[in-house]
Order: C-alpha cells, then sequence, then structure tokens
C-alpha cells in the first residue's frame, strides 16, 4: 500500500484547492498513513469486493482502500473534492486508479441504480460525524448488495451502534443497526490523525449483514416500533407504545401477543422482540421510514 498521503500532502493539497475544512458538512480529513492502514486492514477487503466510500474528502482512505478492492465507489457532496479526487489519485494510485467511480452526491439520497456497476459490496468510510447513522442506516436500506463494512465515526456514536439489550446506550440506533447486520466495535481512533483535529476520540464499527430477523412484517412497522419505545424510553412500553397503537390497552394487547411484558421498556428488548410487537400490531398503526 504506497502513494499514501501524509500530513504535509493533505495541508498542501487542501491549500491548492482551497478548501478549508467545514463543520457543516463534517470535514475531519485523515492525514495518518498508519490509520489508513490499519482500517483497510480491519475491512476485510478482498480483490472480489467493491467498496463504497462515502465522504472520500482528499483522498487519504481512497488511497487505501483501490490496491485492495476491485472497484471502489467514492461518493463525495463536495464539488470541489469530487472534481479534484480523480486527479489525486491518478497522481498517487499509478494502475490501481482505474478502478475508481467518483460520484458527486448525497450519500443520503443516492440508490442502488446510481451505485449499480459495479453494485456494492462493502461500505468502506470516515464518516462525517452529524450525518453518520442516517447514511448507515439509508444505504443499508437502499443497497441489498452490501455484504459488510466498517465505519470511523465519533466514539460515542459507535459505542451506541454496538450496544445491546440492556446497555446504557441501548436505543434506536442499535436496534436499527441490528435489523441488517451483526456489528461490533473495532477499536478507537485518536483525534491526532485528523486535520483539523476533533474534540473527540472516534471509533471503529465492523458489520456483518445478514437477513431480516422476519420477512413477514415490513421493516418501516419494525423501525415504528423502535422510534415510540425509545421516545419515551423511561417508560414502560404499554404507556411508550400507546400512541403507536391507538391507546395503552391496544398497546398491552400487541405486547402480550408478542410475547413481551406490557412494562418491559424499549432498552430491553432485541431486535427480533421489536419485530414480534410489529407482527402484532393492532389495525390502523403507523409506519416509518
Amino acid at each position: 500500500m504506497t502513494g499514501l498521503l501524509g500530513p504535509a500532502e493533505i495541508r498542501e493539497l487542501a491549500a491548492r484547492l482551497g478548501v478549508a475544512p467545514t463543520k457543516k458538512l463534517g470535514q475531519n480529513f485523515v492525514h495518518d498513513p498508519n490509520t489508513v492502514r490499519r482500517i483497510v486492514t480491519a475491512a476485510g477487503l478482498t480483490p472480489d469486493d467493491v467498496a463504497l466510500e462515502v465522504g472520500p474528502g482528499l483522498g487519504s482512505l481512497t488511497l487505501g482502500l483501490l490496491p485492495v478492492a476491485g472497484h471502489v465507489h467514492a461518493v463525495e457532496i463536495d464539488p470541489v473534492l469530487a472534481g479534484a479526487l480523480p486527479e489525486t489519485v491518478a497522481r498517487h494510485a499509478g494502475a490501481d486508479a482505474g478502478r475508481l467511480t467518483v460520484h458527486r452526491a448525497d450519500a443520503l439520497r443516492v440508490d442502488a441504480a446510481e451505485l449499480a456497476d459495479p453494485p456494492p459490496t462493502a461500505l468502506v468510510a470516515n464518516l462525517p460525524y452529524n450525518v453518520a447513522v442516517p447514511v448507515v442506516l439509508h444505504l443499508l436500506a437502499v443497497l441489498p448488495t452490501l455484504r459488510h463494512g466498517l465505519v470511523m465515526v465519533q466514539k460515542e456514536v459507535a459505542d451506541r451502534l454496538v450496544a445491546g439489550p440492556g446497555s446504557k446506550v441501548y436505543g434506536i440506533p442499535s436496534v436499527k443497526l441490528a435489523w441488517y447486520a451483526q456489528a461490533r466495535g473495532a477499536g478507537r481512533v485518536p483525534p491526532n490523525v485528523f486535520w483539523p483535529v476533533p474534540n473527540v476520540d472516534s471509533g471503529l464499527v465492523a458489520f456483518s449483514c445478514h437477513e431480516p430477523p422476519r420477512t413477514d412484517v415490513p421493516r418501516e412497522q419494525v423501525f415504528a416500533v423502535v422510534d415510540a419505545a425509545f421516545a419515551q424510553r423511561r417508560k414502560t412500553l404499554r404507556a411508550a407504545l400507546a400512541g403507536w397503537a391507538g391507546g395503552p390497552d391496544r398497546a398491552a394487547a400487541a405486547l402480550t401477543a408478542a410475547g413481551v411484558d406490557p412494562g418491559a421498556r424499549g432498552e430491553s428488548l432485541t431486535v427480533e422482540q421489536f419485530a414480534a410487537i410489529a407482527a402484532s400490531a393492532p389495525a390502523g398503526t403507523r409506519a416509518a421510514k
């Protein structure tokens, strides 16, 4: 893995492009080659993988992915960065540069049709802190070809994504990611490998996709139950799901039918139990996306 960008190259490239990292886009560029190598190794890519990178920025991670993946889709919302990435890759990646496709797009709006040639199998990205969870969940929803991934997010977010039932940080992101995949923490990343330096640590989250826990109930209906349960997480499910079900008694009936104690709280339930509640929903309950 050669031609990676270090601190001097990152700053020189940014200055040449007139790029100043913005909080609005959540831009913190990785400038440490060892961190890039660590991410790529942890991602476990093979030549059969088609990697999807969100927010490639100046190209640090892109250059690490190209030698090991069969193809890399890079989705970048910043027009200046998206326009400059092919030139940077051509300069540093040699023959591997031909395996890159850059998409000037918002990752929250891309779909399978835009990324179909070839379809991505792995999500590997240093995600902007402010949209990390919505991006991961959107991509898992619209890209059925994804098999696994590794994302770098704020450490607090990483902890939530991998938390299990009973944890204090178990919540909506935990359950919704569990619908799509089995996730695990893959290590901490210190602030000093980024420019500008964030005021928090980052964390790596690895995941392996699986089939939904149930196929007889739509994802939207399950997620509506999850949203309602954690909107008032201190309340019992009988009370928290009253608005969703059309009253506390109707909520209690759905919970009992699903084999869930109406006096339990959402933080104690598995994704399978949330799916069972959705499957037992009374007529007229709402769905979420």
